[in-house]
């Protein structure tokens, strides 16, 4: 699927922006762009799209995403509130997001960037929030934006994107040289038999000592980052092209079909085949 650059009508002198669509069209495709987004959706049912995730949505679907994830929402039924909320990613380089306060809320930003979902009695309090702030003006609206965001740093939520294919999220969350040097060497070799002694010599660590290291900064086994960057590989090659899904299997590094039908099954709810016809059945329909 083609990802279209979204350019946010937000300026140097807004700390946000709120958009407020009664009886949105949802006629926009897969979209990204440098803002943050918080978006709720009451209503209505369809189908929500974020990063590698396609999910069915219904009543209330309330998601905050995170700096250049693509994302999109699609529904036929015309009585629907759309809310969104934007933001720039320049918030987590204020002075006042340094302070021990703040801890939570940054958190929630670079967690976003794998998607968030808000559901439950806390996901219905952070929509009554959003509502509240559509009616306020001034001051106080920074103050109320700020009451979102904590409450949503200190609620239970759902992660979105299974598969951190976004190399640059991966990097700028954990701001090390390191793990910089180890993913763009998994990227460019993920069709070979990529193995955790290669990767801990080239940084001049143990296997032990590296694995520690590579899951406290990114929050995810090795193993486990190199299973989500070749499911995300298949994700697109099955999105993208005819190929079939031997030839995606070994295209992905994976060393043999029925592996990779597993894996991938497991990841994604759906075989290969069926992720290619659904994906395609979503295009067509929207």
């Amino acid at each position: 699927m083609d990802i279209q650059h979204e350019i946010v009508p937000i300026n140097g002198d807004d700390m946000f922006i709120i958009l407020n669509h009664p009886n949105a069209k949802f006629d926009y495709g897969l979209h990204c762009h440098p803002e943050y987004e918080i978006n709720l959706v009451l209503g209505t049912k369809g189908t929500r799209v974020v990063g590698d995730s396609t999910e069915e949505f219904g009543d209330m679907d309330l998601v905050i995403i995170g700096s250049n994830v693509p994302h999109m929402w699609k529904s036929d039924e015309e009585e629907n509130l759309q809310i969104t909320i934007q933001f720039s990613s320049d918030l987590l380089k204020y002075q006042i997001m340094s302070k021990r306060a703040f801890a939570p809320i940054r958190q929630l930003l670079i967690d976003a960037n794998s998607g968030l979902q808000f559901t439950g009695v806390e996901g219905e309090v952070i929509k009554d929030m959003i509502l509240e702030l559509t009616k306020m003006q001034g001051f106080q609206t920074t103050m109320a934006f700020l009451n979102i965001l904590n409450m949503m740093a200190t609620s239970n939520r759902r992660v979105l994107v299974s598969n951190r294919y976004d190399l640059s999220s991966i990097i700028s969350t954990s701001k090390s040289r390191r793990i910089a040097k180890v993913c763009e060497y998994v990227e460019e070799n993920i069709t070979q038999d990529v193995s955790l002694g290669t990767v801990a010599s080239m940084v001049n660590m143990s296997e032990s000592a590296f694995s520690h290291f590579f899951k406290k900064k990114t929050g995810m086994t090795f193993i486990n980052y190199v299973i989500n960057v070749r499911i995300a590989k298949a994700c697109n090659l099955l999105a993208d092209t005819t190929r079939s899904a031997s030839e995606i299997c070994y295209e992905c590094g994976f060393n043999n079909i029925s592996n990779f039908i597993r894996i991938f099954t497991k990841k994604k709810g759906k075989t290969p085949i069926e992720y290619r016809k659904y994906i395609s059945q979503l295009i067509t329909k929207y």
